[in-house]
């Protein structure tokens, strides 16, 4: 009766040990799997930390965009995706006509105050529309995007390049 007690035990504890050491994927498989994903679009990119997926660049539509996404979602252990990225422009065939802004200047100095500790970061109106350009890194723009976003001030361009 004891052997059979203490086998029950065992069983018991080793069933729970399997239970609680799950697999877990490294951030570099992860990267791995992101990367090959995201190679189907050439301005795009993908960086991987802690689980959770970073998309940044630029892609042709919404659509194309929101299938990247959701592919990036169903890789195994990848926890979120950080949407980064922005859909490009269409082109239009006639010359940009520069028009009174369409910003308010205080709505342009919220968003300036924002990002001034940013380095290489712009706060300009193009055709009438706020803009962010320049050449930052992937955690500023993280930082920006989500400073920005927070002000809630409408429609904001964001044309600046990410850094790998």
């Amino acid at each position: 009766m004891k052997k059979s007690i203490a086998m029950a035990a065992l069983a018991i504890a080793v069933s729970f040990g399997s239970v609680s050491c799950k697999k877990k994927v490294s951030d570099a498989d992860l990267q791995t799997q992101a990367t090959t994903v995201v190679v189907s679009n050439p301005n795009a990119s993908v960086e991987v930390k802690d689980g959770v997926a970073h998309l940044s660049g630029t892609f042709e539509t919404q659509e194309a965009k929101d299938a990247m996404i959701k592919q990036l979602k169903a890789i195994n252990g990848v926890k979120e995706v950080m949407d980064m990225a922005t859909v490009a422009p269409v082109a239009t065939a006639a010359p940009a006509i520069e028009t009174q802004s369409a910003v308010a200047p205080e709505v342009q100095q919220k968003v300036q105050d924002a990002v001034k500790d940013i380095p290489g970061v712009k706060v300009e109106v193009i055709n009438g529309e706020l803009t962010l350009t320049g050449n930052i890194s992937s955690s500023d723009a993280r930082k920006v995007k989500e400073s920005v976003d927070a002000l809630k001030v409408g429609k904001v361009n964001y044309n600046y390049t990410v850094k790998k």
